[in-house]
């Protein structure tokens, strides 16, 4: 059903009608989906010999709406981009991207990425009919639509959701059809369903009927629940908390306090959040599925039936490979959107300032970082960013990212950067020196102060989005932004001088042991010779047995005392090994002093 409205209503004049917000009488159309569909007259029925009650049409118009209403965002950006077609695609001029944003509806604010995939996607259909397309329905086909039931849409005579006495679940009870094609409402009867609730639900949350997704033959439910939360200000902070965006350091983060006379202070030296395992993880499933998407490809081109059971496993393979990076990949966004989040409560910051990224992309950097650029959560970063700061109140502020990362946060002088502090005439771009100022430390470091520094002093010019709720800083101004400089406060401790030095003797440390060094040994055995390990081996030497670790020493915990110096394993030191125990006798020693140890024994 909610295929056939599609079909039917997916043109122009329908999207224009649905989206104009009023009906044929000009009342104004209901925000539920359903209910606009049905005041506009759009209607469907079930098929031949299927019997369904109104909820389940209900939900079938409440799923078209909500893509038929998303159809028209698309729409305008094409219209727009079609109507400042450029002459050169992969390069628009300043005017011409001033002709483009003007003509979209809230072009100003749009993202710069967003016009770009447009234009390759329109060059993509030139290219291929040698025309423009007229609008966005002959650039795309009809919206698909995913397998869902939207209990939304109904009342309490199709679904109900009651939370239990411990809070720790839920009950759902729905009615379902007990056959695939139910000829009667006899062939309908009530399920009830446990839902466990997750520890993220607090307890005065109220429930409402959830999204049942089937996936991998299982009943995915996306539960909505609302509760009271401090409202987030727009301005009014003296203490917010900078969020700087990386490749090898994924954020790097500090607070920043404005004072009453304008003056801007750190709160510390901040924090990073490095996720190194985690994005070489990635890189290796980013790397597994390229492998099984080029062999599945090649298998498609081939086209014989001997392959096709291949196939049809690399495919299932390939998915679940895509599942693993989906689910590491949200996995990383919540943990670094706690970390951050934290931070600020932390701090006692009210707001956090994050760059807005949306349009970079990944070009002309060389094919690894254009690939690390390409896989980068940010998005999924900021989402929950913005969910879990709404839990206690905190602001989310995106603000311009221009030249946070090339001025000085203290004198605002472009800045050098090289290679490394230790290095400072290799050209580089990690670490940072002001010729004017003086201030050097990690790019991101700075990035952070500049970013936070550029939201306080513009936060009487953030703005709060109608559609999306979300809180931006649209454009930097050059007035304000001259007093984005961070002052270093004086210290009040008195480090004058009072009285005459007093003296220090240190005890130097010897350059060398003082008891004298054992002779070295003949064999490979022995003790630990004078001076240090010898630094031409490559690696360290592979562990002699399986019960060895990495801490332990070089002799092996079971079996004889058989000590071949080094190459038993790599202990502690190269050359360190036990001594047998004196009770124990060794396993190759002659008859006569096998004799003579028994003796002593007795």
């Amino acid at each position: 059903m909610t295929g056939a409205l599609l079909s039917e209503h997916g043109n122009p004049a329908d999207v224009d009608a649905l989206a104009s917000g009023v009906d044929a009488g000009g009342r104004g159309l209901p925000s539920k989906a359903w209910m606009a569909l049905r005041r506009l007259g759009w209607t469907v029925a079930p098929p031949d010999g299927v019997r369904v009650n109104d909820r389940i049409v209900r939900m079938a118009q409440e799923q078209a709406g909500r893509v038929l209403r998303s159809v028209r965002w698309r729409a305008d950006v094409i219209a727009g981009v079609l109507a400042t077609w450029p002459a050169d695609p992969d390069r628009r001029t300043p005017t011409e991207w001033d002709q483009v944003r003007a003509a979209i509806p809230g072009g100003e604010r749009l993202p710069s990425g967003v016009i770009r995939s447009r234009t390759r996607q329109i060059t993509s259909y030139v290219r291929r009919h040698g025309r423009l397309p007229l609008d966005v329905f002959e650039l795309e086909p009809v919206p698909d639509t995913a397998r869902m039931l939207l209990l939304a849409a109904c009342d309490g005579q199709q679904a109900t959701i009651e939370r239990s006495e411990d809070g720790h679940r839920a009950l759902l009870r729905l009615q379902l059809p007990v056959r695939p094609d139910p000829a009667s409402y006899a062939d309908w009867t009530w399920v009830a369903c446990l839902i466990a609730l997750p520890p993220t639900v607090p307890a005065n949350a109220v429930l409402h009927l959830p999204t049942l997704r089937p996936t991998d033959g299982k009943v995915r439910t996306d539960l909505a629940f609302t509760h009271p939360v401090p409202k987030a200000r727009r301005a009014g902070h003296t203490i917010a908390l900078g969020v700087d965006w990386g490749l090898n350091t994924l954020l790097s983060a500090g607070a920043l306090r404005l004072h009453d006379d304008g003056r801007i202070t750190a709160l510390g030296a901040g924090a990073q959040f490095r996720a190194g395992g985690v994005l070489a993880k990635q890189h290796r499933l980013r790397r597994i599925s390229e492998h099984l998407h080029t062999k599945t490809s090649h298998y498609a081109r081939l086209s014989d039936p001997a392959l096709n059971g291949k196939a049809e496993r690399l495919a299932e393979e390939f998915r679940r490979v895509s599942q693993r990076r989906s689910h590491l990949n949200d996995a990383l966004a919540r943990s670094a959107a706690r970390w951050a989040v934290d931070q600020a409560v932390a701090t006692g910051a009210t707001v956090i300032y994050l760059e807005d990224l949306r349009s970079l992309e990944a070009g002309g950097m060389g094919r690894t970082t254009n690939t690390r650029l390409s896989q980068t959560v940010r998005g999924q970063i900021a989402r929950w960013m913005r969910h879990l700061a709404a839990e206690t109140g905190i602001a989310v502020v995106t603000v311009p990212p221009r030249n946070t990362s090339r001025h000085c946060p203290h004198c605002l002088t472009p800045l050098r950067h090289r290679k490394a502090p230790d290095r400072p005439t290799t050209p580089g771009w990690k670490w940072a020196l002001c010729p004017d100022c003086g201030w050097q430390g990690d790019r991101d470091q700075g990035a952070w102060r500049r970013i936070a520094a550029r939201g306080l002093t513009h936060q009487t010019k953030t703005v709060t989005d109608r559609t999306s709720g979300q809180m931006t800083i649209p454009t930097v101004i050059d007035r304000l932004e001259a007093t984005a400089v961070l002052t270093t406060p004086a210290s009040r401790v008195d480090r004058s001088k009072t009285g005459p030095t007093r003296s220090r003797t240190n005890r130097p440390a010897p350059r060398r042991r003082r008891a004298p060094s054992p002779v070295r040994p003949q064999g490979r055995a022995g003790k630990r010779p004078e001076g240090h390990a010898p630094t031409d081996r490559p690696r360290l030497p592979r562990a002699a047995h399986r019960h060895q670790g990495v801490t332990t020493i070089g002799t092996p915990t079971t079996g004889p005392h058989r000590p071949h110096g080094a190459a038993l394993g790599a202990g502690f030191h190269l050359h360190a090994h036990a001594s047998p125990p004196r009770w124990r006798p060794p396993s190759r020693i002659s008859r006569s002093a096998r004799d003579r140890w028994a003796d002593q024994r007795r």
